[in-house]
């Protein structure tokens, strides 16, 4: 059998969401090791912060974006998608970029250069084609926000890496925070709708603003410190309004939608917690603000849409078992743990990373025991992809 005709190589989801649960069990407990000086990172080419900050957002964030993005924009405009030999480099390319980060602190410099870009630059250079190729058959007019917004990640990262780390992590959250923006407005009707035989509110004057205020964020960095609280407070505001027509109470009553509701009161959290911080000192305990938005947004999120499309886009029902739902709570666990825990007892901080990077670590560990099995083999509808 020829390698590259394996399942894992049909479609997109299925190689980056297998990386996904591995890299989202053993990132954060490294991190933890190293925070804590059980672990080292001599042979990074990079400080300690900035590999953290990088792995978490473009080495598991980006293989969670990849996947979904590999396999959506397919069926937006209706192709057969990136697949065999294509995606098989592109893990490559991923793969070398988390060996590159680890150890290539020795290496020549054009060599870690293209390790570190390889694989966004790639992948990036698909997507946007893809969307521009095929705009004609496009079934989201808004898609416009991904052409512009994903080669920006290519700069974000530089920045991150080799410029102003606090602008580059800022811009990278805020790419990142309209990209789940755009993905929940679309998702949310459609399970609500499917869950509960209940319309929520589609209306293009607020999302269409929410989408735009989202996007000039990400040169918040650029702007005097006022005007970009203004704008994060803003931009809040729209998203809670919103929030008050989607009906959260029918859907906090299932867990495996709620969660994504979570994700949702996360972003807007950690944009009025940014515009507060700009105008008072508010004490908290660690970096609230950014790990609000990693563990609340794409924490929760996150492994709730692995299941789903694990399973759907598998041939099976998408229903959420015991140990799917087990799953979903370890991550609000970790939320709870990681933000809630050192506000009241500062002296367990260390012990709260400790405690979080474990629910990752059970949470990712149980996930991909349960979906990377069903991304090695094929539909069990008889379907090819």
């Amino acid at each position: 059998m020829n390698l590259l005709h394996h399942p894992l190589w049909l479609v997109g989801f299925r190689p980056f969401f297998l990386l996904a649960c591995i890299a989202g069990a053993l990132l954060p407990l490294a991190w933890a090791m190293v925070y804590s000086g059980t672990g080292n990172l001599d042979a990074s080419p990079v400080d300690a912060l900035r590999w953290h900050a990088h792995e978490m957002f473009f080495g598991f964030g980006w293989a969670v974006l990849g996947g979904f993005l590999l396999t959506s924009t397919k069926n937006w405009v209706n192709i057969r998608g990136h697949h065999g030999a294509a995606l098989a480099l592109l893990t490559l390319a991923w793969l070398l970029e988390r060996l590159g980060m680890a150890i290539g602190g020795d290496w020549p410099v054009p060599l870690f250069l293209l390790s570190s870009n390889l694989f966004l630059g790639s992948i990036v250079a698909m997507l946007v084609w893809t969307l521009i190729r095929y705009r004609e058959h496009d079934s989201y007019r808004d898609n416009a926000f991904f052409v512009v917004l994903l080669p920006v990640f290519i700069v974000a990262k530089q920045l991150m890496l080799h410029g102003d780390f606090g602008a580059g992590s800022e811009m990278t959250l805020a790419l990142f925070r309209l990209a789940f923006l755009v993905m929940l407005e679309r998702t949310l009707s459609q399970f609500m709708k499917a869950a509960f035989q209940v319309q929520i509110l589609r209306q293009p004057r607020l999302d269409m603003p929410i989408k735009l205020l989202g996007l000039v964020l990400v040169g918040s960095f650029l702007m005097p410190a006022s005007l970009g609280a203004a704008l994060s407070l803003a931009l809040a505001l729209l998203l809670l309004v919103r929030f008050v027509f989607w009906k959260p109470l029918l859907a906090l009553r299932r867990i495996d939608i709620g969660i994504m509701y979570v994700g949702y009161l996360a972003i807007a959290g950690q944009l009025l917690m940014s515009a507060l911080a700009q105008f008072i000192e508010p004490g908290w305990v660690g970096s609230v603000t950014t790990h609000l938005f990693t563990f609340g947004a794409m924490g929760c999120v996150i492994p709730a849409m692995i299941i789903r499309i694990a399973k759907g886009h598998t041939g099976r029902k998408v229903i959420f078992s015991p140990l799917d739902r087990g799953i979903l709570y370890l991550m609000l666990a970790a939320l709870a743990i990681r933000i809630g825990l050192p506000q009241f007892v500062p002296d367990l901080y260390l012990a709260s990373i400790h405690a979080a990077a474990s629910c990752w670590l059970l949470a990712f560990g149980l996930l991909g025991w349960r979906c990377i099995p069903m991304l090695l083999k094929p539909r069990i509808d008889g379907r090819e992809h």
